[in-house]
């Protein structure tokens, strides 16, 4: 029997996590990623990635719309959270300044992951994450669908063992995996854009 799987993939994790240790791969085509992780008896379901645009710097907003119009070219599944701004202070030297945050991602993918188990979408879900946010919905699915999985694909440099233990399973995003999943250098966008892959990324 064919088993379906879904792929949820936290945008901001799995990027930063590319950032620390494969800053020459994040060109990343999330399709051939996620075949590359399926058995004989699995297909892709679906494959969800989940992000805010960033805001206040033009620059990073041109690399981060050019990737996501990129994504756009696959079977992947754009969500968006919020990215906000917030002030912060040095409690020791008064120092003020503001910064950038997104917000909602877990709450979506825990949604997503939670309604599409309920809707029986798939048989196993993929999660892209080192989240430990993320461990009570992986717990619930597990405890309410017994004969449902949740495998966990934790980004590089983002191994949490509290997410571990929630998993049915877990593997790690290896270089290898990542290296074959690369965009062409030049990508036509669904409007028929003429896409380059950025030189530098936020």
């Amino acid at each position: 029997m064919t088993e379906r799987v879904s792929f949820y993939v936290d945008g901001f994790n799995l990027y930063f996590g590319l950032k620390s240790k494969f800053q020459n791969l994040k060109w990343l085509n999330l399709e051939v990623l996620a075949e590359s992780y399926l058995k004989e008896h699995q297909k892709v379901e679906e494959i969800k990635y989940f992000t805010a645009r960033v805001a206040g710097d033009p620059a990073k907003e041109k690399r981060q719309r050019t990737y996501l119009d990129a994504l756009q070219t696959t079977k992947t599944q754009l969500i968006y959270g919020h990215y906000k701004s917030k002030a912060k202070s040095c409690h020791s030297c008064g120092h003020s300044w503001r910064d950038n945050e997104e917000k909602m991602t877990d709450v979506n993918i825990a949604t997503h992951m939670i309604m599409d188990a309920v809707n029986d979408k798939y048989d196993v879900a993929f999660l892209i994450s080192g989240d430990s946010d993320l461990v009570p919905p992986i717990k619930a699915i597990r405890n309410h669908y017994k004969q449902k999985r949740v495998i966990v694909g934790f980004p590089p440099d983002r191994v949490n063992s509290t997410v571990k233990n929630a998993a049915s399973g877990i593997l790690h995003i290896g270089r290898r995996n990542l290296a074959a999943s690369q965009f062409s250098d030049t990508v036509k966008s669904v409007t028929g854009y003429v896409l380059k892959r950025p030189k530098d990324w936020y």
